[in-house]
C-alpha cells in the first residue's frame, strides 16, 4: 500500500495539513481562522492518530469566491477532501462554525462518523440569542468584516491571557484580517443562521458524540450545550470553566485533556 501523504499539501480547492498515524481524526476550524488554530491540539493528537486539519472554504489558503455560500457547499468540501485521501471512516472534530458543519456532515454522511466532537457551537438560538449575531452580520456589509474583529476578540479571550499573551492574540488578529471581505459575508450568514435546520436533525446521530463548552463563552454557552446533548441518545457533555470562546487555544491543556481521551476510547477499540 503506498504511503499516506503526509505535510502541507493542497488539493482541489482546499489546503490542508496531515500528519501522524493512526485512526484518521478531521479538525474542522471556526469562523475567519484557519487549520493552524488547531495547533495547541495537533501534539497530543498527532501522537495517537493520523490527523487531517485543512481550510474551510474562503478561509485560509483555500479557494474563496464571493458567494452565496451554503452548509452543502462545506459538507461536500468535506467529503470530496476524505474521498481524496481514501479516508473511509474518521473522528470529526469541529470548533464553532466547524462544528455546526461536523454536524451536518454526520447527518449527510453518517456511516463515515465513528466520533464526532463538537466544540463551542450554537445551538438552536433563541430569538435575542441570535440578535447579536444579526447585528454583526449589518456590520460586516454596511462596514466590512474588520470592522468585528476587536469585538470578536473581546469576546474570544480571557483579559487575562490577552495581557499575558498579546502574541497569541495578535496572531489571530491578522487571521480574522486576512479574510476575503466578499467570502467572509456570505459565510458569517451560514454561522448566523447554520444551527436552525440542525436543531431537531440531530437527535438522528447516532455515534458517540462529545459536546464541549467553555463557561464564560457568552456567544456559544454552555446551555446551549446542554440542549444539544438532550437532542442526542448517545452525547456527553462537558463544561470546560474560566474559558472563552478560543479556550482550546487559550489553554489547549484543559481541552486536550477531554478531547483526546474520548476520541482514543472509541477510535482505538475500532481500529
Amino acid at each position: 500500500m503506498p504511503e499516506s501523504p503526509k505535510g502541507d499539501l493542497k488539493f482541489d480547492d482546499t489546503a490542508l495539513t496531515v500528519a501522524g498515524d493512526g485512526a484518521p481524526v478531521v479538525l474542522v476550524h471556526g469562523m475567519g481562522l484557519n487549520r493552524y488554530m488547531w495547533d495547541g491540539q495537533m501534539p497530543p493528537l498527532t501522537a495517537s492518530f493520523r490527523v487531517v486539519a485543512y481550510d474551510l472554504l474562503g478561509h485560509g489558503q483555500s479557494i474563496a469566491r464571493p458567494g452565496p455560500y451554503a452548509m452543502d457547499n462545506f459538507v461536500d468540501q468535506l467529503a470530496r477532501l476524505l474521498d481524496r485521501l481514501e479516508i473511509k471512516r474518521c473522528g470529526l472534530v469541529g470548533f464553532s462554525l466547524g462544528g455546526l458543519i461536523a454536524q451536518a456532515f454526520t447527518l449527510a454522511h453518517a456511516g463515515r462518523v465513528d466520533a464526532l466532537a463538537i466544540l463551542n457551537a450554537g445551538y438552536d438560538r433563541s430569538a435575542d440569542e441570535r440578535s447579536g449575531m444579526i447585528e454583526r452580520l449589518k456590520i460586516t456589509r454596511d462596514a466590512g468584516h474588520g470592522a468585528t474583529v476587536e469585538m470578536a476578540l473581546a469576546r474570544w479571550f480571557t483579559p487575562d491571557f490577552a495581557a499575558r499573551r498579546p502574541d497569541r492574540v495578535e496572531t489571530v488578529r491578522r487571521w480574522m484580517h486576512a479574510n476575503d471581505p466578499a467570502a467572509y459575508r456570505e459565510i458569517y450568514r451560514v454561522l448566523v443562521y447554520g444551527d436552525r435546520p440542525l436543531s431537531d436533525a440531530i437527535s438522528a446521530i447516532r455515534c458517540p458524540a462529545l459536546v464541549l463548552a467553555c463557561e464564560e463563552d457568552v456567544g456559544n454557552s454552555p446551555e446551549m450545550a446542554r440542549r444539544m446533548v438532550r437532542r442526542m441518545a448517545n452525547a456527553r457533555l462537558a463544561i470546560v470553566p474560566g474559558l472563552k470562546h478560543m479556550g482550546l487555544v487559550e489553554d489547549p491543556d484543559a481541552i486536550n485533556e477531554i478531547l483526546v481521551p474520548f476520541l482514543a476510547g472509541i477510535l482505538d477499540s475500532r481500529g
